[in-house]
């Protein structure tokens, strides 16, 4: 049996430092690859990796590794496609993992989000967005995409019922918004949207 690395953890600070201090991004990737393979339990992995998850060089290796092992880890999964997002690895890549993650998980709602961001026509991503909210009513990051996303659609194909769909939205959130700035904006999104409506 492959013995665990003395400390994944403090392997992959010491990685990211040194990339941090030479930008040395092949040198990062081998030390990587080195920690994975020296690192037989997932858990610790996750775990060491977990500290620079904002890092796409290093969490999109470290999570390629972990769904190699477990491929229906759907937490691994969103990681993985949250990082492919962010080098751009363009929607198709990162919707065909997401749909890996809701398979394996229909209840990860990060899996959910991505679904419906990486969803290319505005229509259609609008309607995603809805099936997002009808699935969690109290995500209101999702019900704020769902309103933009009608907004954009009312605005590009002048429909009514797109529009209706945005100031319902953006009304509900308005209802519970409890920030001052937050609430402004929303006032400013509803005063624009009844403009058009008149």
């Amino acid at each position: 049996m492959v013995k665990s690395a003395p400390d994944a953890r403090a392997a992959v600070a010491a990685a990211v430092k040194a990339y941090r201090h030479d930008a040395d991004i092949a040198k990062l990737l081998a030390t990587l690859d080195t920690v994975c393979a020296q690192t037989p339990s997932t858990a610790e992995l996750i775990a060491a990796v977990e500290p620079h998850r904002e890092l796409h060089e290093v969490a999109g290796p470290v999570y390629e590794r972990v769904v190699e092992r477990e491929p229906d880890n759907a937490q691994a999964l969103v990681a993985l496609a949250n990082a492919y997002w962010l080098t751009g690895r363009g929607p198709d890549v990162v919707g065909e993992i997401a749909g890996r993650a809701l398979a394996a998980d229909p209840t990860n709602r990060a899996a959910w989000h991505l679904w419906a961001l990486t969803e290319s026509s505005p229509r259609g991503r609008m309607s995603r967005w809805q099936q997002v909210t009808q699935r969690f009513p109290d995500d209101k990051l999702a019900h704020a995409a769902l309103a933009d996303n009608a907004t954009s659609v009312a605005s590009a194909e002048n429909d009514p019922v797109a529009l209706k769909l945005a100031i319902g939205t953006y009304e509900m959130l308005m209802a519970t918004a409890v920030e001052a700035r937050e609430r402004e904006a929303l006032a400013n999104a509803l005063t624009t949207l009844r403009g058009w409506k008149s």
